[in-house]
């Protein structure tokens, strides 16, 4: 028979199929008994492919290798193909195998791995959040508005932000995949106060303070606004944010373990003989609870010499965005690991890998910054691959290999049994090295709310003396108390705040001397301005993380505050500031005191 028939005999469940020419690929066929052929794949390299004529099913015995002549695992290849939702390309993996054998290492830098650092601003028509994104633009840092209105959200902040179409009342208009990709948020949404009989359009009455007109709200209530809409917002964007606990993976907490699916991904699915398995040890962890374990057997035979263990594709993708990489807690054997991170559901695509060293003897945590990724398929950098997507990760995989990446060998690889126990995989965050403008470090939700916010319902206080929102609170819809609740909600959350609370907002600029204090008892005005700069140095402190206080201007009422255009007042460091703060403080303390006599 010649080669023409041979290879058309073969069935479409042979692995003559491989065998199809393509890029300078050789294919020949030899015979060896009168009811069995050979393929061979013009090189060494490759495994030799033996079937019998009598049947189309192959068994073990029949498939043959050179390296060693090992005997080749296909029922073990075939399970793992179908394990991992379905076979992959088999042209793209003889193409591969044959390019790791026959082309040049990659010398070209591949493309950096980077995380998002975008902002996204709440309430950004408004005052103070108007002004919170020109400070951020000005810092050039990446901004994106959450706004009700597109044509007026466009009219005050120009045709190139990037804008959330959506309603913190309305939780159906507020989808959590819009919020993919955020790691701070400045929330200055406040409902709306007017003066009954009218304003201006450009809300002259409104700036001039409540103080200056019989007040009432407009639209939506406080309830909804301050309350609902906080909580609202939180659900939308807390699947996206980064907890300072960090967001476990896989670990054994509550049911934790079971929404990962582990399966053994081995250099079987290249003809090699490693072989590896995923299990649970019931008492193998630090703390005698259940672990996870990596173990195996590791053979050059075959030209192989790697094993992994692969998760299943998540049903949903995992967006952490809002983190900086992944934590393992491992009980180290002195190897060096593969960590690979895919964000495509493709069974046989570019993992986004970093190694990592572990120490013999012991449990220890090792980070892999998302930043440390390489792109790579089949131990070739790909230099023309996408930038890392930490909001669209698909599935984890461990590996124990040979090789490392573009020709270069593992110094810790030896064949032989192996094991690696690891208890959790987290996603964590970096805590900020350097205090100021670190926008790519740690999620924040730096929230505006407003001085006086315990004062109504406080036992003993001198209403007469309080700023005319205290004393309207009922007749505002208990505005006030609504802003308390949603502080609440923040504060319960788990989610990284600051809560800053203005004395009453003025027009003026900036640069005047500011009194910052806790307990919600100072009275006063603040420009908007200043407001405003200080959320923005607020994302990046990690001494504002967990406070909520007061801020007011050292100039009374009845002063304005005005500068000179040619020689403004230097920026603040509102670090100094920030650094007195204590955490837990919020003015409630009092509500429950002793009341004093008026």
């Amino acid at each position: 028979m010649n080669c023409s028939s041979c290879c058309a005999a073969a069935t479409p469940s042979s692995p003559a199929l491989l065998a199809r020419p393509r890029g300078g690929l050789a294919a020949s066929c030899s015979t060896t008994t009168a009811n069995q052929k050979v393929l061979f794949l013009g090189s060494k390299q490759f495994p030799r492919i033996t079937y019998s004529r009598a049947s189309s099913r192959l068994s073990r015995r029949e498939v043959i290798a050179f390296a060693g002549q090992q005997p080749w695992d296909i029922g073990r290849f075939v399970k793992t193909l179908y394990f991992f939702n379905g076979p992959p390309n088999l042209l793209k993996i003889v193409e591969s195998i044959i390019s790791s054998f026959t082309g040049p290492a990659s010398s070209e830098v591949p493309k950096k791995m980077e995380t998002s650092d975008v902002v996204l601003v709440t309430g950004a028509t408004g005052g103070v959040g108007r002004r919170v994104v020109d400070v951020l633009q000005k810092k050039g840092v990446p901004v994106r508005v959450l706004a009700r209105n597109v044509d007026k959200a466009r009219s005050m902040l120009g045709p190139d932000v990037p804008l959330i179409i959506g309603d913190v009342t309305k939780e159906d208009t507020l989808d959590p995949k819009l919020f993919k990709g955020i790691k701070k948020v400045v929330n200055a949404v406040s409902v709306i106060v007017g003066p009954k009989e009218g304003d201006t359009p450009d809300r002259q009455k409104y700036k001039q303070g409540i103080k200056f007109f019989e007040p009432e709200i407009k639209g939506p209530s406080p309830e909804m606004v301050e309350y609902i809409g906080m909580q609202n917002l939180i659900n939308a964007i807390k699947s996206s944010v980064g907890l300072s606990e960090g967001k476990l993976l896989f670990g054994f907490k509550g049911n934790l373990s079971g929404e990962i699916v582990w399966g053994a991904l081995d250099d079987v699915v290249m003809g090699g003989v490693s072989e590896s398995t995923f299990q649970i040890l019931p008492t193998g962890s630090e703390s005698s609870g259940p672990t996870g374990l990596f173990k195996g057997t590791v053979s050059t035979s075959n030209n192989g010499g790697f094993t992994s263990i692969r998760t299943k594709n998540f049903t949903v993708p995992e967006d952490l965005s809002a983190y900086d990489g992944i934590e393992l807690r491992v009980n180290g054997d002195g190897r060096r690991y593969k960590l690979i991170i895919r964000t495509s559901y493709e069974w046989d695509t570019v993992g986004y890998t970093a190694s990592f060293n572990t120490t013999k003897g012991g449990w220890q945590s090792v980070k892999v910054p998302f930043s440390s990724l390489k792109p790579v398929f089949r131990a070739r950098t790909v230099t023309d691959a996408p930038p890392f997507d930490a909001s669209n990760i698909t599935s984890l995989q461990l590996m124990f290999s040979k090789f490392e990446y573009d020709g270069i060998l593992n110094p810790t690889f030896t064949e032989g049994p192996f094991e690696l126990p690891f208890s959790s995989i987290r996603a964590y965050i970096n805590e900020p090295i350097t205090p100021r403008f670190v926008y790519l470090l740690v999620f924040r939700f730096v929230h505006v709310s407003s001085a006086g916010v315990t004062r109504p319902e406080r036992p003993g206080l001198d209403l007469s003396k309080q700023p005319p929102a205290v004393r309207l609170n009922k007749e505002l819809g208990s505005i006030l108390t609504f802003k308390l609740k949603g502080e609440d909600l923040i504060r319960e959350s788990g989610i990284p705040y600051t809560i800053v609370r203005p004395c009453a907002l003025t027009e003026e600029p900036a640069g005047a001397d500011l009194m910052f204090d806790q307990g919600d008892n100072i009275t006063g005005k603040i420009s908007r301005e200043e407001v405003a700069r200080i959320c923005v140095a607020a994302l990046a402190s990690p001494d504002a993380v967990g406070k909520t206080f007061e801020v007011k201007s050292t100039v009374p009422f009845s002063e304005p505050y005005v500068i000179d255009p040619a020689n403004p007042p230097p920026e603040k460091d509102y670090e100094v500031y920030f650094k007195e703060l204590k955490e837990g403080i919020t003015g409630k303390e009092a509500l429950e005191a002793t009341p004093a006599q008026v």
